[in-house]
């Protein structure tokens, strides 16, 4: 017999060959148990973020008893949400003040993402603005009196669904959803992404927004970064209106870090900022999952900078308390043509720190001209009845229109 035959006839010694056997069987019990693992720990923490989110379905149940006077859906994938800022003082937030059992939106915006989410466009609405405040049930069941006053009582009053009714009906466009952040919420989701820079043109010191820099380029972080979103009589020339022009390059400074460092591609990069911002997150049960939430998220974060556009209603002091805002129309009527359409919504840089808005109150005024792009010199509709509508509601777009904002693709530091 050939002696390579031989030698494959011959059987293995005893315990000969067992120990690679073994080294195999190890090997696919510890693969088997790292995919089981990873998917356990994939499972928990996909779990934590889905649990951290807070469903308000008694908004629902409200708006469901008001639909005949609601505006109609929006056209096909459009999304209009409305975010709102709430300035409760309760649980971690009682630094910020004393807790009496209400609480008021501090901001809110009104978020139009396009069909084709090629733009999205985030429209502030001020909360000292003079508004219609419908009836609206109240938390103890109760009801209040439709009522002529600032906009930020219908959330004191009646909740997000009270604050819903009115927006839509001072802008005739149907909120499809909507999403409610405290101030611990915000200040973790800046924490997240390790900050946000901001340049300030002088130094600023504002103990109730427990805010005090040097004049000059910031990182800021957590409860600087509250402060200065939430500070007005500290820097500029103390209004509303340059706090919430602040705000808005903030959140565009944000919302650019956000796309620029590759957060929203990046599980591990992107998990402390999901988990931010679920962990003080109320929602409509639309969006009242993880799954949810990352759909919407999938569906706008590739669109360019440059096309997020972010800008206040057109307003100005209220004729009767100065101290109070109005709208301004007809621009104001054009603007939210121009959302229920889902066209672009062309807007032009705010004026900085050291301006005086005084020269801006009317935010469809070109500020090198001092004539308003819709309504002529002076804010005079005398030359171009044309364009003037019956209704400020109806107004249509024109082309000529635009309005004072920023982008994202615009940082606070330039």
């Amino acid at each position: 017999m050939p002696e390579e035959l031989r030698r494959c006839n011959e059987r293995p010694a005893v315990g000969e060959g067992r120990p690679r056997r073994r080294w195999l069987r190890w090997t696919a019990v510890g693969t088997g148990v790292a995919v089981v693992g990873a998917g356990a720990v994939g499972w928990l923490a996909y779990d934590k973020l889905n649990g951290n989110i807070t469903a308000d379905s008694d908004t629902a149940a409200r708006l469901r008893a008001y639909e005949a006077e609601r505006p109609p859906a929006s056209a096909k994938n459009v999304q209009n949400i409305l975010l709102i800022g709430s300035d409760n003082r309760g649980g971690g937030n009682r630094k910020y003040g004393a807790d009496d059992g209400t609480q008021r939106s501090d901001t809110t915006i009104l978020l139009h993402l396009a069909a084709d989410r090629k733009s999205a466009t985030a429209v502030s609405i001020p909360r000292d603005l003079m508004a219609q405040v419908p009836e609206c049930t109240k938390p103890d069941g109760g009801r209040t009196s439709p009522l002529f006053t600032q906009f930020n009582y219908a959330f004191e009053a009646g909740g997000p669904a009270c604050t819903i009714r009115t927006v839509e009906q001072m802008t005739d466009i149907r909120v499809d959803h909507h999403m409610i952040l405290d101030f611990t919420g915000f200040k973790h989701m800046v924490d997240a992404v390790d900050g946000v820079e901001v340049c300030l043109p002088e130094a600023v010191a504002d103990q109730d927004a427990h805010l005090n820099l040097a004049a000059g380029r910031h990182v800021l972080r957590g409860e600087q970064a509250l402060g200065y979103v939430r500070t007005r009589k500290a820097l500029g020339n103390g209004s509303d209106t340059q706090r919430m022009e602040r705000q808005q390059q903030f959140l565009a400074a944000l919302v650019k870090k956000v796309q620029g460092n590759g957060v929203l591609l990046n599980p591990t990069r992107l998990y402390p900022l999901l988990d931010a911002a679920t962990s003080s997150l109320t929602t409509d049960e639309g969006l009242a999952s993880l799954k949810d939430l990352f759909n919407l998220v999938r569906s706008v974060r590739d669109i360019p900078t440059e096309k997020i556009h972010f800008l206040t209603v057109p307003r100005q002091a209220y004729a009767y308390n100065v101290n109070r805002d109005e709208l301004v129309q007809p621009d104001a009527g054009r603007l939210f043509a121009r959302l229920r359409a889902d066209r672009p919504v062309p807007v032009r840089p705010a004026p900085t720190e050291q301006t005086d808005t005084t020269e801006y109150d009317d935010p469809a005024k070109d500020p090198q001209t001092g004539q308003t792009d819709a309504r002529g010199a002076g804010g005079s509709n005398a030359g171009d009845e044309t364009d003037k509508p019956a209704h400020p509601e109806s107004a249509t777009p024109t082309p000529g229109t635009t309005f004072r904002g920023t982008t994202a693709d615009r940082g606070i530091c330039r």
